[in-house]
């Protein structure tokens, strides 16, 4: 299954992503955790691109989709801001006292903690990061497929 929806690099379109995400575990009988770990990457991907990826709001969008197979998740985010790969940039010094830590960086850190795997690639003006997670889904609340039949996907 493949999802794909878009949202404007604007910070008030979060909540409408996270209902995206929300149904998407609901849909497909997805843990809570896994459900959260979600949101919570593509908060950190989705912000960071609209704070630093654009000199403007408004009338741009970043693109997702959403691929369910099996037992992992890819999530897909694409825009046209200004080249940046996250994963150029070294892991921020967890160990030091944090008055002493460098500002940034903990998002992709975390987007890395969260998620399974992470790549980047520059593909025809625009940015393209890929996040892959193993899921588990609720096993209370597997069904069988005929009781699939007449759900509807995402």
């Amino acid at each position: 299954m493949i999802i794909r929806f878009a949202v404007k690099n604007e910070l008030s379109e979060l909540p409408r992503l996270f209902e995206e995400i929300a149904r998407l575990g609901k849909d497909n009988h997805l843990s809570d955790e896994v459900v959260f770990d979600l949101n919570l990457a593509l908060e950190e991907v989705i912000s960071n691109i609209i704070r630093h990826g654009y000199d403007t709001q408004g009338d741009r969008q970043i693109h997702l989709s959403i691929r369910l197979e099996g037992e992992e998740i890819t999530l897909q985010v694409e825009d046209d801001a200004r080249p940046f790969n996250p994963l150029d940039h070294p892991d921020p010094d967890t160990r030091s006292p944090i008055d002493g830590r460098q500002v940034g960086g903990l998002g992709i850190f975390l987007v890395r903690q969260l998620m399974g795997g992470v790549a980047y690639r520059r593909e025809e003006g625009r940015n393209v990061l890929v996040m892959k997670k193993r899921i588990r889904r609720s096993p209370s609340e597997t069904s069988s497929p005929d009781q699939d039949k007449g759900r509807a996907g995402l």
